[in-house]
């Protein structure tokens, strides 16, 4: 098959390069974001260069010339991994059999841009990705496979993302080609009643509530390390938190309880978070107890 492979970053570098090692299918463009200044070279578009690949990189799929430009590759698919522009269906119905699209969840749920934040976020036990077809609605089409995998009570988006979804997805696209190349490949319609849709996950969001129950503090910070990072007040300066566990133990919300070589151990309702690494506002990540010291931090002091 002729593939359009249109991503971005490492992993659409990488999707790239599995499909190029496969050698099964010719890719005869690359498409990319445009750009940025200040910014490095993208590696999908450094990569496809040196493999003497065409790549374009419009910022958008308005004009009629962008969608022919397109057209003119007479591709048969277009695999899309990591997308962040608004591809309209007539630039994703210009292959012959369309377009495909990757999104780091289980589709219905968690449709939107941080799929890989919110399920640790809400304490959920399963995760995933799901390849579909994409619509003009938001990750809405239908799917065409998926892979499940548990997520840990200690997972963060590092565990999540990179340890389980990124290496099964990038060896998944030859299996997508695969299932394309066969001629009938499946369409699961999702299910509207399971579906959840969350905003993206910004510092708004990660502003730790110590007066929350142990477990949802815990889950929010794991669920935004390394990003976009949760954070509490000390002094009126932002502190980050990272790495951390769940203690026992009660107290009134918000107060420093113990400084350990271990960290800062910190109450919240039904148990502590103990701080293992943290970083003050301005400064570069460290243990929490050298931060401490430094901060002057004392037991019964108060965060938030």
């Amino acid at each position: 098959m002729r593939l359009i492979v249109m991503g971005q970053q490492a992993f659409g570098k990488d999707v790239l390069e599995k499909l190029l090692d496969a050698g099964t299918d010719e890719v005869v463009a690359v498409y990319c974001e445009p750009d940025r200044e200040g910014k490095p070279v993208d590696p999908i578009k450094e990569f496809a260069l040196e493999k003497g690949l065409p790549v374009h990189q419009p910022a958008h799929f308005k004009d009629q010339s962008t969608i022919d430009e397109l057209a003119s590759f007479n591709a048969d698919l277009m695999v899309m991994a990591f997308v962040n522009v608004f591809v309209p269906e007539a630039a994703r119905d210009t292959p012959v059999q369309g377009s495909i699209c990757f999104h780091p969840s289980l589709l219905p749920l968690h449709r939107g841009p941080s799929a890989v934040n919110w399920p640790i976020i809400m304490g959920r036990d399963k995760s995933g990705y799901s390849w579909f077809y994409p619509t003009d609605g938001l990750d809405e089409g239908d799917v065409l496979l998926q892979w499940e995998c548990d997520l840990g009570p200690d997972d963060t988006v590092i565990d999540l993302y990179f340890k389980k979804i990124y290496p099964s997805a990038v060896a998944s696209v030859l299996e997508v080609c695969d299932l394309f190349r066969s001629g009938n490949p499946p369409h699961i319609v999702q299910d509207e009643s399971q579906a959840t849709y969350e905003r993206r996950c910004t510092k708004k969001h990660a502003r730790i509530d110590w007066y929350k129950p142990v477990g949802q503090v815990y889950n929010l910070i794991r669920g935004t390390n390394p990003a976009p990072g949760a954070w509490t007040m000390h002094n009126d300066a932002e502190l980050n938190v990272y790495d951390c566990a769940p203690v026992s133990g009660d107290g009134i919300a918000g107060r420093v309880m113990a400084i350990s070589d271990e960290g800062v151990t910190v109450q919240s309702v039904g148990g502590r978070i103990l701080m293992k690494r943290v970083k003050p506002q301005g400064g570069a990540k460290q243990a929490a107890s050298e931060w401490a010291a430094e901060a002057g931090l004392a037991v019964g002091d108060s965060l938030g």
